[in-house]
């Protein structure tokens, strides 16, 4: 099932950073003061993808002079978030998009123009009880074509340390790791999509036939949905299953002014 974005422009996006490099004197239970950071964090690299197009755009710092300098590849992402109607990330809202915010400010820049954002690990946490809601977990279990890959030459953490020193074999495999993750993200939207009533595709589009966000344009009527003013048709995707409901109240006028809300 391919997502049925209906005229707005949705960006699947995810980031690497650089780790914090710092002077300890043990393994456990630091806590590090500012003075003994060596170096702080900065973007080493980004994948992202409109939905609807195949091309995974990538940029990344193995050819800069200053590799802690991400200015140019900052300017990149900007520009994508910045034209983009809709974002889809996974654990996007409390890691990708603040990151990125933090170094657009130190950067000088402007924060791009707002948009709506769909984190497929909120989606999880919300909907589901997955023994984990990893990317690794999730895509493995439901994706058939894209699931999250493991790092293959350059295991774990040595894969930034070998970026950082200027590996090009480790910037080719942090390349492959971040687009997959992309495509991967986006493969696990599209299951989760019928369940996700957080937006409405059919706003950003010009037409006014009903479009579920599969793109499937038939429904069937599947009774009611009952509030506490209100009476509306209720309809079932025929495709993926998606129920959606009418925004006209089907109640009488009468019937309406005879309910009554709690005084408490």
């Amino acid at each position: 099932m391919a997502i049925n974005t209906r005229g707005a422009k949705v960006l699947v996006f995810d980031i690497e950073t650089a780790p914090i490099l710092a002077y300890v004197w043990g393994l456990w239970e630091n806590n590090v003061a500012l003075n003994q950071i060596k170096s702080d964090w900065h973007i080493m690299s980004w994948a992202a993808k409109w939905v609807g197009q195949s091309e995974v755009m990538y940029m990344d710092q193995r050819h800069a002079k200053d590799i802690s300098d991400d200015r140019t590849i900052l300017k990149g992402i900007w520009k994508l978030l910045d034209e983009a109607d809709i974002v889809i990330t996974q654990n996007g809202k409390k890691f990708d998009q603040k990151k990125l915010n933090a170094r657009f400010i130190l950067n000088g820049m402007k924060p791009p123009s707002p948009y709506k954002h769909i984190d497929t690990r909120e989606l999880a946490k919300k909907h589901f009880g997955f023994t984990s809601n990893k990317l690794e977990y999730m895509t493995h279990k439901l994706n058939t074509k894209y699931k999250k890959i493991k790092h293959s030459e350059f295991g774990g953490q040595e894969l930034w340390n070998e970026c950082l020193k200027g590996n090009i074999k480790a910037w080719k495999e942090m390349e492959k790791y971040n687009k997959h993750d992309v495509l991967a993200t986006e493969e696990l939207y599209e299951k989760f999509a019928p369940w996700d009533s957080s937006i409405d595709f059919n706003l950003y589009s010009n037409t006014d036939n009903v479009i579920c966000s599969c793109g499937n344009g038939k429904f069937q009527k599947y009774g009611y949905k009952f509030t506490s003013k209100g009476k509306y048709q209720k309809y079932l995707c025929t495709s993926c299953g998606k129920i959606t409901r009418d925004s006209t109240n089907l109640f009488s006028l009468i019937k309406r002014k005879s309910l009554r809300s709690s005084a408490a």
